[in-house]
C-alpha cells in the first residue's frame, strides 16, 4: 500500500510538473531532460523571477538617471525654465501634509516621493509614476524630501489646444467614446512612467539647459510628452477632457467657472443649469470627478485664494475674506482653520518671523 501511496505521489509531482513547464514554455527542455524534474522546475522558475526583478530593477535606475543626468542646478523651490508652461521644483526637506492646488499639468518627479490624499484614498506619485492632473484639483499633499537626496521634479502645463490637436491626429476619437462610462474618471491619478515616456522627458530637460534647445525643440519634445501621457494608464482621463458633450467636460467647464466667478454667489442649481444638467446629475458627476461636492469645491478654491491674497499682497484677513466672497469674517477665520490648520492671525505671525 504504502508503495501504491509513493507511486501515486510521483506521479501527482510529474503532472504537476508538466503543468508548470507548459506554463512556462521556455523551460521545457529542462524539464524533459534534467532528472529531478519538479525541483528543476522550481529552480529555473526561481532564476527566471529573480531575472525579471533584476531587469525591472535595472531598468527604473536607468529611467531615473536619464531624469537627473541634466536636472538644473537651483535653490530650494520653484525655478522657472526657458520655456513657458514648464517649470522645475526642489525640497530639501519633508514637508508635511498639507492642502494645495494642482492646475491641469503632468507632474513628474527625477527624485524622492510624494504621497497625494483625496476623497479618502492616497496616491503616490515617484521617479517610476508621474501624475496627471486633467482639472484643477484642490487635495492634500505630503512632500518627502532631504539634503542627501531632495525631492526633484517639474511640472508640464496641459495646454488644451495642444491636447485636442494630438487627439485628432491620433485618431483616437474611438477611445473619447469609450471614455463615456457611467463612473467618470477623477480627474487626478498617477501613471506608470514607461521607458518612452522617461526618454522624452530626459531629452526635455537636457534641452532646457540651452535657450536655444529650448526655443527650438522644447514645444516639440512637450507635445512628445503630452503624447506618451496619451499612451499611459491615465489617457482616459485626458480623453474625457478633451470631449465637449460628455458629463466629465461639463464638470469641467464649470470647474473653469468658479476658479474665475469664485467670489460670486454660486449655487448648486445655478452651476448644473450652465451646462444643461439637472441638479442631482450634475451634483454626481461633480463629485465622482472631484471626491468633493459642488460647495466644499468652492469653499476650499476661496480659502486658497484669500491665503494667496494674504500671502503675495500683505492684506488683512478681513479684506481677504470680502474679496474672496465671504460675508462673515468670523465664518472665514473658523474654516481658514479648519483647512489650513492654523488661524489668519498665526499664519501671518509665522509669515512675518520668517
Amino acid at each position: 500500500m504504502s508503495g501504491l501511496i509513493i507511486r501515486e505521489q510521483c506521479v501527482e509531482d510529474e503532472n504537476r510538473a508538466r503543468r508548470s513547464a507548459l506554463r512556462y514554455p521556455i523551460l521545457q527542455i529542462f524539464c524533459l531532460f534534467l532528472p529531478g524534474l519538479r525541483f528543476q522546475v522550481a529552480l529555473t522558475v526561481q532564476i527566471l523571477s529573480k531575472d525579471r526583478m533584476t531587469n525591472q530593477s535595472e531598468l527604473e535606475m536607468s529611467q531615473t538617471s536619464t531624469l537627473l543626468k541634466h536636472f538644473p542646478a537651483m535653490e530650494t523651490g520653484v525655478l522657472e525654465s526657458p520655456l513657458q508652461g514648464v517649470r522645475f521644483f526642489k525640497s530639501t526637506q519633508p514637508i508635511p501634509r498639507r492642502p494645495l492646488i494642482y492646475d491641469p499639468s503632468i507632474c513628474i518627479l527625477a527624485q524622492g516621493h510624494k504621497t497625494g490624499y483625496l476623497g479618502g484614498r492616497q496616491f503616490r506619485y515617484d521617479a517610476n509614476n508621474y501624475l496627471v492632473t486633467s482639472v484643477t484639483m484642490p487635495f492634500e499633499c505630503e512632500t518627502f524630501g532631504c539634503p542627501e537626496e531632495p525631492l526633484l521634479g517639474l511640472y508640464i502645463d496641459i495646454e488644451m489646444g495642444q491636447l485636442n490637436e494630438l487627439i485628432s491626429e491620433m485618431g483616437l476619437q474611438t477611445e473619447m467614446g469609450k471614455a463615456i462610462e457611467k463612473t467618470l474618471p477623477r480627474g487626478i491619478g498617477p501613471a506608470a512612467l514607461d521607458e518612452e515616456m522617461a526618454d522624452a522627458v530626459g531629452r526635455l530637460i537636457k534641452a532646457l539647459g540651452s535657450e536655444a534647445e529650448a526655443r527650438l525643440l522644447g514645444p516639440g519634445l512637450v507635445r512628445e510628452v503630452l503624447f506618451r501621457a496619451l499612451g499611459g494608464t491615465q489617457a482616459p482621463v485626458l480623453y474625457s477632457l478633451a470631449m465637449y458633450s460628455g458629463n466629465f467636460s461639463k464638470v469641467a467647464q464649470v470647474l473653469k467657472i468658479m476658479q474665475t466667478h469664485y467670489a460670486e454667489k454660486l449655487d448648486v442649481e445655478h452651476l448644473a443649469d450652465r451646462v444643461h444638467m439637472s441638479s442631482s446629475a450634475f451634483h454626481r458627476a461633480f463629485k465622482e470627478v472631484t471626491s468633493e461636492s459642488p460647495m466644499q469645491y468652492l469653499k476650499k478654491i476661496r480659502l486658497t485664494k484669500a491665503r494667496d491674497l494674504m500671502v503675495r499682497e500683505s492684506i488683512k484677513a478681513y479684506m481677504a475674506a470680502d474679496r474672496v466672497g465671504y460675508e462673515s469674517p468670523s465664518q472665514f477665520s473658523r474654516e481658514f482653520k479648519r483647512y489650513f490648520g492654523q488661524s489668519p492671525a498665526e499664519m501671518t505671525r509665522e509669515l512675518r518671523a520668517a
